[in-house]
């Protein structure tokens, strides 16, 4: 079986990601970490990590897995440019999954965005993403939302940086002709929704992904961990997992 290192034990993501190992006849829990604890005994009693924590933990279990040439399956988000960089770095040493869901249904949405945009041009269809999770979330837009903005930018040769709208305020004119929305809710108790629409004159299409248990991202990323297995070092992502690509 695949000894798993789980970090951010006592969250709710690390306690799916416990109930997910356990329940995978693949898998067993090798330790656990949180905030505080021995890092480094750790990561050596595994084979991988599943990290679902802060952005700002990433860099120190990096230099730890790659001290012990552990892979990484790593659904964090809010990472900044230079801890994205330290990301991409390690993988030249260690395989890493690293995705903003790891929920199955989720990356269907990605490819489905992906194929929608093709067919939907920008010249007849606006396009507005909107996102919705609990009220503790610390990071806007989300992950998963964000990953939906690059996908259409990739698609439609807009810029993330100069043509997504994040929410609209005040006397600011019509839309623009390739602009993009991005609007994120915030409320109770929402695992997460995801939402793509592409409005034209007389019809709207909406793409949209409901997420009601955290154990469908924690059992993919037990998932993405086995499939690491017998992977080279390199920086993969859910798409690869499901071989959607």
């Amino acid at each position: 079986m695949l000894p798993i290192l789980i970090t951010g034990k006592s969250g709710r993501m690390g306690l799916a990601v416990a109930e997910a190992t356990i329940a995978n006849h693949g898998t067993v829990i090798a330790a656990t970490h949180d905030a505080g604890e021995a890092l480094d005994a750790a990561v050596k009693a595994a084979k991988c990590i599943i990290d679902f924590t802060v952005h700002s933990f990433s860099t120190t279990l990096i230099e730890t897995a790659l001290r012990h040439k552990c892979a990484i399956v790593m659904g964090t988000t809010g990472h900044t440019d230079a801890e994205l960089a330290t990301i991409h770095a390690a993988a030249k040493a260690i395989p890493i999954v690293h995705a903003p869901n790891f929920s199955v249904g989720v990356n269907t949405l990605f490819w489905l965005t992906s194929q929608a945009a093709r067919i939907l041009k920008q010249d007849t269809f606006d396009i507005e993403v909107t996102e919705m999770h609990h009220r503790h979330k610390i990071d806007a837009p989300s992950g998963t939302a964000r990953r939906l903005l690059e996908i259409l930018s990739e698609e439609t040769g807009t810029s993330y940086h100069d043509d997504i709208a994040h929410g609209r305020l005040g006397n600011i004119g019509p839309r623009k002709p390739r602009e993009i929305g991005m609007h994120t809710l915030r409320g109770g108790d929402v695992v997460g929704d995801h939402t793509v629409m592409f409005a034209a004159d007389g019809e709207r299409v909406e793409l949209t992904h409901k997420a009601s248990s955290r154990m469908t991202f924690a059992s993919g990323a037990v998932r993405a961990a086995l499939w690491l297995q017998d992977k080279p070092a390199g920086l993969y992502d859910m798409q690869d997992v499901l071989e959607l690509k």
